[in-house]
């Protein structure tokens, strides 16, 4: 059976900035508490999980990942505010937009 597949990402200058990947890896670091936690989660390598942050934090030109290295308590990363409304933002965005999509396919090729 035919059906539609699409994602939607935003980008500033032709870079991705965000997008449902980034963003649930952003959602991961605030339900972990670690960019580590986080991308193990992702099965991806830390250093891959930082990059794309510190990638989204250039371009946006705004700090997503406040972190603090180890000591007594260890370390730890958290969401800025920023990022939290991103996440927010991005998820008003894309709500929708693959029913949209899946209507869009019904008119088109199942009519």
């Amino acid at each position: 059976m035919m059906e539609p597949k699409a994602n939607f990402w935003i980008e500033i200058d032709g870079e991705v900035v965000l997008s449902a990947w980034r963003v649930r890896l952003l959602e991961a670091v605030a339900e972990t508490g670690s960019i580590s936690a986080a991308a193990e989660r992702m099965g991806i390598s830390y250093r891959r999980a930082w990059d794309k942050i510190h990638e989204s934090e250039e371009r946006l030109g705004v700090k997503l990942v406040d972190t603090q290295t180890g000591g007594v308590g260890g370390g730890g990363s958290r969401l800025t505010p920023e990022a939290q409304a991103y996440i927010s933002r991005f998820h008003e965005f894309a709500d929708g937009l693959n029913e949209l999509v899946a209507q869009r396919f019904r008119e088109h090729f199942l009519t």
